[in-house]
C-alpha cells in the first residue's frame, strides 16, 4: 500500500447542495476517509442543461479537485453522472465512480415483480440512462421514469414534512402506484432527504432504492480493490473540506442541518479559472 496515496482525500462534486446526501453515506460508512466536497452552487440546476455544457462543467471541476490531491473522485450528481462520467473517466487516471451504476444495478436485483419506478431531474429523467442501465442487466425490467422537478426546492426550502410536500409527492407518485411498481429509485441525490415523505406516499410494499447509500458502498468495494482505502491511524484535524462556487454561507447552513459532522468554514472558489 501507498500510505500516502492512501490517506489522500476523495473528491465528491454536484451542481449544489444534493450530493451532501451521498457524502453523508460516504462519512457514515467510510469514517476514516476525508473527503473534499465541491458544490457548484453559482450554476445549478444541472438538470436542465445541455450534456455539452455538463461536461464542460465538470472538467473544470476535477481540474480543482486535483489540486486538492484527491485520490478518486465520486460524481454525486445524476445528471453529471448520466452526461459525463463515461468520457471524463476516460480522460483522467484516477478512479471515478457515479450515483447512477450502483442504484440501478441494487434496483434491478431488488424487484420482485419486473417493475421499477425512476423520479429524478427532468434531466435524469430525460436521459433514460437509468432505464438504459437497468434494462442492459435484465430486458425485461419495465422501468417508468417520472421528473419530479419541484422536490428539489422544496428539500432546499427545508419544507421536508410540510404539508405541501406531501400533497406534491402524492400527484407525483400517483402515476407509478397506478403502474405498480415494487421498486423505486429516487433518482436526484436531494430525494433520500424526502425518504420518509415518499415512502409514506407509496407504501410498504415499494421498496426504495438510495443511490447515494449504494455509491458509498460501491467506493468502498473500489477502494479496497485498489487498495486505497484509508487505514484510519493518521488524526486530520479537518477531516472534511467544503468548497462552492458561489453562496459559501446559505450552503453551510444546509450543510449543518444534514450533515453528522459540524462545518465550521465552506469556501468559495472562482471554478471558472480551472
Amino acid at each position: 500500500m501507498n500510505r500516502e496515496l492512501a490517506e489522500a482525500p476523495i473528491g465528491v462534486f454536484d451542481s449544489g447542495v444534493g450530493g451532501l446526501t451521498v457524502a453523508r453515506e460516504i462519512m457514515r460508512n467510510l469514517p476514516a476517509e476525508h473527503i473534499v466536497y465541491f458544490g457548484d452552487t453559482a450554476r445549478l440546476p444541472y438538470g436542465s442543461k445541455s450534456r455539452e455544457t455538463i461536461l464542460m462543467f465538470s472538467r473544470q471541476i476535477i481540474r480543482f479537485l486535483k489540486t486538492q490531491q484527491v485520490k478518486a473522485i465520486v460524481a454525486a450528481c445524476n445528471t453529471a453522472s448520466a452526461f459525463a462520467l463515461d468520457e471524463i473517466s476516460k480522460e483522467s487516471d484516477l478512479p471515478m465512480i457515479g450515483v447512477v451504476k450502483p442504484g440501478a444495478q441494487v434496483a434491478a436485483q431488488t424487484t420482485v415483480n419486473g417493475r421499477i419506478g425512476v423520479i429524478g431531474t427532468e434531466g435524469t429523467v430525460g436521459s433514460h440512462f437509468y432505464r438504459e442501465f437497468i434494462q442492459d442487466i435484465a430486458p425485461a425490467i419495465t422501468v417508468i421514469e417520472k421528473a419530479c422537478p419541484l422536490f428539489v426546492p422544496l428539500v432546499e426550502e427545508r419544507w421536508i414534512h410540510d404539508t405541501i410536500t406531501h400533497q406534491v409527492a402524492e400527484r407525483y407518485l400517483s402515476e407509478l402506484k397506478e403502474q405498480q411498481v415494487d421498486t423505486l429509485v429516487l433518482g436526484c441525490t436531494h430525494y433520500p432527504l424526502l425518504r420518509s415523505v415518499i415512502g409514506e406516499v407509496m407504501g410498504e410494499s415499494v421498496t426504495l432504492v438510495n443511490p447515494a447509500y449504494e455509491t458509498a458502498q460501491e467506493l468502498k468495494r473500489m477502494l479496497k480493490a485498489k487498495d486505497l482505502a484509508n487505514p484510519g491511524s493518521d488524526e486530520k484535524e479537518f477531516p472534511y473540506r467544503f468548497f462552492v462556487s458561489d453562496l459559501a454561507e446559505k450552503f453551510k447552513v444546509f450543510a449543518n442541518s444534514i450533515l453528522p459532522y459540524d462545518v465550521g468554514m465552506t469556501q468559495k472558489i472562482d471554478i471558472e479559472e480551472y
